[in-house]
């Protein structure tokens, strides 16, 4: 009978250590951001349930029972004076004396080409571009394309946006931006072509992925003078009657250049590039309820809101600032900062920079305090919401947060979420149907918050990157307020553990006067995407 109860257990033993050896082996299939420690855009769920607790608590206690005064509100809510700017990109605008100059010197360039012979009326062929990055690079890039093909005398077939090996979103110049506008408004400029020609369709992308084409232009430096196009790409275009330009971003310089091309880089940024009205009607709707909320709130923001709000906080109403919130886990990895994870985050964004840069990032040679005391190791969502609590944003503020996924998920954000109860994103504004039409195309939601950010009375990036400064630029063309974070400020600010709130918010209104939206001239070797003024802006 014993015998029989051992053979028994054993047999049930046998039975519970095969179901667990099964189960071990399924639950990384049916849970893998368990065992994915490695992810791109976040942490594993280990890192989440074990996200840090605030790492400056006493200035966030202050901040959230923060109050502001009538001025206080009225000043940042105030739009940007005249600053004695205007648009200035069409021809007519230029200065005669100008103009002449400016094209003698372009023409003179290309005589350098062609012993002395100005380039013909007539197109001189076709010019493919293949754009890779995120939807802003290549906005960029479609811009210095149209500008290559100016200088050819070329036709541009639209660009063909590339598969990001990221966020695996196929969509399409078409699937983007109006391209029958597009077209329309540069009409006078450069000839622009939907597909190419019957004779010229086996210029394709697979078709220059399987060999050595001598159609294909692969050795285009970064920031490519004129010239080199008209002594490396205009033989292959009289030859063939086709170039095809891959890799193409950031392949155009943003000086020496003629007056009349900076200006046509700038006329398509500002008024060629125009999204579908699929994503103009999603933006839309997000503005207005930003601007006219239907008053429903949930229950937590409710209690926090109650009592709180007074007259002095209707300065506000109907506006609504846009926080660009990039703290994904590249960036956080590649600052090589610390972010109050502990042994564990450390370990892990070690481990991931060594996969990704094999550990050639120049960061990690210093200390996170010498990071910071120099301003490069990136905002996190608690330290960008004291800067906005700081800067006169109160608990009132209708917050818009731009961003994909944030490193540590929610559990990051949640001090942020506190201090602006009030916060908005994409999916808690737009109806499942407008979600359903953008979810998963990373290219369409990067457009969406575009457009709401460029609507806004109030734009802020926690980060540089693509975005940031193709917004900064378009703003400052408008002349719309743009708070820009001043990193050799807020780093040592942050390592300052004793420093009480009146001092830290001393210091961040004082040292971020001037950084709301005044123009700054573009100087040597800076985007004219980022700082439009002087080439694509006159004064008024």
């Amino acid at each position: 009978m014993k015998q029989s109860y051992n053979y028994n257990h054993q047999i049930h033993q046998s039975h519970r250590s095969a179901f667990a050896a099964l189960f071990l082996l399924l639950l990384p299939i049916f849970l893998p951001n368990l065992f994915a420690p490695l992810g791109r855009a976040s942490p594993s769920l280990f890192s989440e349930w074990n996200a840090p607790k605030p790492r400056h608590l006493p200035l966030v206690e202050v901040a959230l029972h923060r109050k502001s005064s009538f001025k206080q509100q009225s000043d940042l809510w105030s739009p940007l004076p005249n600053q004695g700017w205007k648009p200035c990109i069409d021809s007519a605008n230029i200065p005669r004396k100008c103009l002449e100059i400016e094209m003698g010197i372009f023409f003179f360039l290309i005589s350098l080409f062609s012993l002395l012979e100005v380039l013909p009326e007539k197109s001189q062929g076709y010019i493919q571009v293949f754009l890779d990055g995120g939807l802003n690079q290549q906005r960029m890039g479609i811009c210095d394309a149209v500008a290559v093909a100016k200088v050819l005398n070329a036709t541009l077939v639209i660009p063909h946006l590339e598969v990001n090996p990221v966020w695996q979103d196929s969509s399409s110049f078409t699937d983007i931006f109006d391209v029958d506008h597009f077209i329309n408004v540069l009409r006078d400029e450069v000839s622009i072509v939907k597909e190419l020609p019957r004779e010229y369709s086996w210029s394709t992308r697979e078709y220059y992925a399987t060999g050595i084409r001598a159609t294909r232009i692969k050795t285009a430096p970064v920031h490519a003078s004129a010239n080199w196009y008209l002594e490396n790409v205009l033989p292959v275009l009289q030859s063939y009657g086709i170039a095809a330009i891959s890799p193409f971003s950031h392949r155009l310089a943003f000086d020496k250049l003629p007056m009349k091309l900076q200006h046509l880089r700038c006329k398509v940024n500002f008024q060629a590039l125009v999204f579908v009205p699929q994503i103009r009607s999603i933006g839309e709707t997000l503005v207005h309820q930003l601007r006219y909320p239907s008053g429903k709130l949930q229950a937590s923001a409710v209690e926090v809101l109650r009592g709180r709000i007074d007259d002095t906080e209707k300065e506000g109403a109907g506006k609504y600032v846009v926080l660009h919130l990039r703290f994904d886990k590249d960036m956080a990895a590649h600052s090589a900062c610390d972010f109050g994870g502990g042994k564990a985050e450390k370990l892990a964004l070690a481990k991931y920079r060594q996969v990704l840069w094999q550990g050639r990032v120049l960061n990690s040679q210093f200390t996170d305090k010498e990071l910071r005391n120099q301003g490069r190791c990136p905002l996190t969502p608690e330290e960008i919401g004291l800067l906005l609590a700081a800067l006169g944003f109160n608990n009132s503020t209708r917050l818009y947060l731009a961003s994909h996924k944030v490193y540590g998920g929610e559990a990051r954000i949640s001090t942020l979420r506190k201090l602006f109860p009030l916060m908005e994103d994409k999916k808690s504004l737009a109806s499942v149907k407008e979600l359903a039409e953008i979810e998963g195309k990373a290219s369409l939601l990067a457009a969406v918050d575009y457009y709401v950010s460029l609507q806004s009375d109030i734009f802020i990036s926690a980060s540089p990157g693509n975005m940031h400064n193709a917004l900064v630029g378009h703003r400052a063309y408008l002349n719309l307020k743009t708070i820009r974070p001043n990193m050799l400020l807020l780093g040592p600010l942050f390592l300052n553990k004793s420093m009480e709130w009146s001092e830290f918010q001393h210091a961040v209104i004082n040292r971020h006067k001037n950084r709301q939206g005044q123009i700054r001239l573009r100087k040597e070797e800076q985007s004219i995407y980022t700082y439009p003024a002087p080439d694509c802006m006159c004064r008024a």
